[in-house]
C-alpha cells in the first residue's frame, strides 16, 4: 500500500461482492471531503477537473506528471477513500509510465487508469495497438509488488469501431491489466455488448443522464458485471455554488445570503470551514500541547461538523 489513509483498496471493494462502485470524480481535498461525508465508497482523481481547478485552464495537457503526484498525495494522505487516478498517457513512452506508476502507487493511487490516447494536440486521435500495449506492460511491471491496480482505458469510440475497442481491452486484460474501460460508452446497449466481450473488471466512464433520465443505472451495470461507475458533477456542483452566491453577495454587498441559506450542510457560517473539522484538529493539539484552545475565523467562532455528514477523525489525515 502507499501513504494514503484508505483501510480497503479498490481491488479490496472488488473483490468484496459484485456491486457497481460509485465512484465521483475528484480534483482536491475539498471534493474529496464531500464524497467523503455524503457516503461515497471510492472516488477518481480527475485529469480533466484538476487541470480546471489548479490552473483555470481546459484539460489540454498542461499539467505534468509532478502536478499530478504532489495533488494525489495531499488527497490520498488526507481522505479514507480508496482513489482512482487518471494518468491519462502516462506523461510519456512506457519506461516513463513505469516510473509515474510506481510514483502513483507510492502516494496512495489505489488505481490509476492509463488511455490510449494519442498527444492532447491530436484531439481523437489514439495509439497504434502495439505502441499502447508497450505501455500497459510497463505500467503492469511498475505496480508489481503493490496493491495498486491498472485500469486500461481506451479512446477509441464504440460507435464507429466497437470491435477495436474489445480487442484493445481484451489484449490489456491478457497483458495483465486488472480492469477496463471504453470511455466513451454512452448506452446501454453498447455496454451489454462490452460485458459479453470483455473478460475481467470493467468500468463504466462518466455516466451522464438525458431529459431527466440516466443513461444507464447502477442495477443495469450490476447485472452486467460492470465493476465500478465514475461520475461527474462535482466541479460543476462548486462552481453553480460559487456563483449562485456571488451572484446574491455581489448584488447585496455582504455575505447574508451565504450566512443564511445551507440546504445541504445546516450550517449557518460565512465559511465551509466546520465541514473540515476544525475542532478535531484542536482536540489533537491539545494532546500534545495539554492546552486546549477554539478555533476561530477572526473572530467568528467556528461550529462543529453536523451530525448528519460523516468524517474520520483528524489524526490520519496528513
Amino acid at each position: 500500500m502507499g501513504v494514503g489513509m484508505y483501510t480497503r483498496s479498490l481491488a479490496d471493494l472488488f473483490r468484496e461482492s459484485e456491486r457497481c462502485i460509485v465512484a465521483p470524480c475528484v480534483y482536491d481535498g475539498a471534493s474529496a471531503r464531500a464524497v467523503e461525508v455524503v457516503g461515497f465508497e471510492a472516488m477518481m482523481f480527475s485529469g480533466g477537473e484538476f487541470s480546471i481547478a489548479s490552473t483555470g485552464l481546459i484539460d489540454n495537457g498542461f499539467n505534468t506528471a509532478t502536478d499530478i503526484e504532489l495533488a494525489v498525495s495531499r488527497v490520498a494522505a488526507s481522505s479514507p477513500l480508496p482513489m482512482a487516478v487518471d494518468i491519462e498517457g502516462g506523461f510519456g513512452g512506457p519506461i516513463v509510465v513505469y516510473r509515474t506508476a510506481k510514483r502513483m502507487a507510492r502516494v496512495g493511487a489505489s488505481a490509476i487508469q492509463l488511455e490510449d490516447g494519442a498527444d492532447s494536440e491530436k484531439t481523437g486521435a489514439v495509439l497504434s495497438r502495439e505502441d499502447y500495449f508497450a505501455k500497459v506492460r510497463a505500467a503492469v511491471a511498475g505496480l508489481e509488488g503493490s496493491d495498486t491496480i491498472l485500469i486500461a482505458r481506451t479512446n477509441v469510440d464504440p460507435r464507429v469501431d466497437m470491435d477495436e475497442a474489445v480487442a484493445r481491452c481484451i489484449g490489456a486484460v491478457e497483458l495483465g491489466a486488472h480492469m477496463t474501460t471504453v470511455v466513451k460508452l454512452s448506452n446501454l446497449d453498447d455496454a451489454t455488448h462490452v460485458a459479453r466481450e470483455v473478460p475481467g473488471w470493467k468500468m463504466y466512464p462518466d455516466a451522464s443522464a438525458r431529459d431527466g433520465v440516466p443513461e444507464v443505472s447502477v442495477e443495469q451495470l450490476e447485472e452486467l458485471g460492470f465493476r465500478m461507475l465514475t461520475v461527474h458533477f462535482l466541479l460543476k456542483a462548486a462552481m453553480e455554488g460559487m456563483i449562485e452566491h456571488g451572484l446574491a453577495n455581489v448584488k447585496r454587498r455582504d455575505v447574508t445570503y451565504t450566512v443564511q441559506n445551507a440546504p445541504a450542510t445546516g450550517i449557518h457560517s460565512e465559511s465551509a470551514m466546520p465541514i473540515f473539522d476544525p475542532h478535531g484538529f484542536m482536540d489533537l493539539e491539545a494532546k500534545f500541547t495539554g492546552v486546549e484552545r477554539d478555533y476561530r475565523l477572526g473572530v467568528h467562532a467556528i461550529p462543529g461538523v453536523p451530525d448528519h455528514l460523516r468524517a474520520a477523525p483528524p489524526a490520519g489525515r496528513f
